[in-house]
């Protein structure tokens, strides 16, 4: 199949899957979202051992494009819904994908960009990636992220990162148990086939039901968080404080909350 978004290669068992929008930092838009979750589904059924997966250009990836948040005040209430259920799927596709995955991160992982970072099974990143939910600063609410956020790091340093919206260093995140190894722009995806390699002398039956164990064990709790996630997303979108966090974002200007001008008239 031929992507627009995305470069995929095959060699050895392993694919490589970089998101191909360096001229937007690879941002997620509706497309992209799409051919990830074809990779993914065609990935679970094929005969591959790993993926890899990595970004064009000087970032991993920046969250959801501009112009699709700006989209949003335009959507109708179904068309709200159907577009957080496909970003939930996307999310939910990755981290139940039945093969071992690894993201190379090779530059700032934001928003979704973090999700898709971290959600991998195993994360590498260099040294000046930095990584965060910036959601709040615009308004929105981190929900579907923040699912499996507080599977990786518990509820107190999940409330750290969703409520300051704050920005942390590689070095930071694998502290927090969100990357597993730094290493150097040089060294990133040779480290990365280096892992994948280490991975397929195992058993490639083992790996699928491991992953598949690991998965069913959350599964009860993400059914339940996506479905309520995607309430609070769709709920979010609606808001004057995400219109005016997107106007603000554009404007390059403070955002003046309104509710915060609705509590003190």
């Amino acid at each position: 199949m031929a992507y627009q978004t995305l470069n995929v290669e095959e060699s050895e068992d392993v694919t490589t899957v970089t998101l191909n929008r360096p001229e937007r930092r690879n941002a997620l838009n509706p497309q992209m979202i799409d051919e990830l979750i074809q990779v993914m589904d065609d990935l679970a059924q094929g005969s591959a051992g790993v993926m890899i997966l990595t970004g064009a250009g000087t970032a991993f990836c920046a969250g959801l494009d501009l112009e699709h948040l700006k989209s949003f005040a335009h959507q109708t209430p179904r068309q709200q819904r159907e577009d957080s259920e496909r970003i939930a799927q996307l999310f939910r596709a990755l981290y139940d994908l039945p093969l071992p995955t690894i993201a190379a991160v090779n530059g700032h992982a934001i928003a979704g960009g973090m999700g898709l970072a971290t959600i991998c099974d195993f994360t590498l990143a260099v040294p000046q990636a930095k990584f965060g939910y910036t959601e709040a600063r615009i308004g929105f609410v981190p929900a579907i992220v923040s699912s499996f956020l507080i599977l990786q790091v518990g509820e107190k340093k999940a409330r750290d990162l969703l409520l300051t919206a704050r920005l942390i260093q590689a070095e930071e995140a694998m502290h927090m148990g969100l990357v597993n190894e730094v290493v150097s722009e040089a060294e990133l995806l040779p480290r990365a086939n280096q892992l994948a390699q280490q991975l397929l002398q195992n058993s490639p039956e083992s790996l699928r039901a491991t992953k598949k164990l690991l998965s069913s064990r959350a599964k009860e709790y993400l059914d339940h968080e996506l479905q309520a996630a995607i309430e609070w997303n769709v709920a979010a979108r609606g808001t004057e404080d995400f219109h005016e966090g997107i106007a603000s974002f554009l404007e390059k200007r403070t955002p003046a909350w309104p509710s915060r001008k609705q509590r003190n008239p």
